[in-house]
């Protein structure tokens, strides 16, 4: 009985806990991937006829090192942000769409682990000299490839499943989850012709977990799951 009851305890305080840490991992990964994607852009000239002018700059140099170094640090906060976010949802989770959402989470983190793998070593190469022209043309087309056309396609698939398991089970503001789809259907189309679309995946991310605090704080119940 007495551990029933401890299980009770912990089940109960659960809904307590778990948005505001979902709100935080939320917030965390939001803010340091769109400082990161802004230093890039900033950064790194968008013209592939100058491919390595900003390695000889050594504040531009620096600046996509930091950026860099934050790409580990939001990879560690989205995993934290999916796993208190499945917790929340529970046991109204359907299987098909919990599977394509931790799937394409967890495909999106490891291709900006990559591509920022790549990006560190072409810095790494630059302090005994510019590389060649070649090796920067493949590693700028391969980091391009690997940030704009996959990771940011795992992110649109995350954001739809995301959106369809927030409208069945409520626990997100309605107008969340058209700005989902919206974000959704940009980055599928539109992410190849403007690389400032990438921030609306963070950004969608940031208000979703704004709306998660505010709802923990404000005391909206919790989805029902059951036993």
């Amino acid at each position: 009985m007495a551990e029933l009851a401890g299980q009770d305890v912990l089940r109960a305080g659960s809904p307590l806990r778990t948005p505001r840490a979902a709100a935080v991992a939320g917030i965390l990964f939001s803010v340091l991937l769109i400082s990161a994607l802004v230093l890039l852009k900033i950064s790194v000239p968008s013209h592939p006829e100058v491919p390595g002018t900003w390695l000889t700059d050594s504040r531009r140099r620096a600046a996509v090192a930091v950026a860099l170094n934050l790409v580990p640090f939001a990879g560690i906060a989205f995993l934290w942000f999916i796993g208190v976010l499945r917790d929340r949802i529970g046991d109204r989770e359907d299987r098909f769409f919990a599977t394509v959402f931790l799937g394409s989470g967890l495909l999106f983190v490891a291709m900006m682990f990559v591509a920022a793998a790549i990006g560190g070593g072409i810095i790494a190469s630059a302090t005994s000299g510019v590389p060649a022209a070649g090796t920067l043309a493949l590693g700028r087309n391969v980091t391009s490839l690997l940030l704009n056309v996959y990771a940011m396609r795992m992110a649109a698939v995350f954001t739809l499943t995301a959106v369809t398991i927030a409208r069945r089970t409520q626990i997100v503001s309605r107008w969340l989850t058209v700005a989902g789809l919206v974000t959704a259907v940009l980055l599928l189309v539109a992410v190849s012709f403007s690389g400032w679309v990438e921030l609306l995946f963070p950004a969608w991310i940031l208000a979703l977990s704004v709306d998660v605090l505010a709802a923990g704080r404000a005391g909206r119940p919790a989805p029902r799951t059951s036993p």
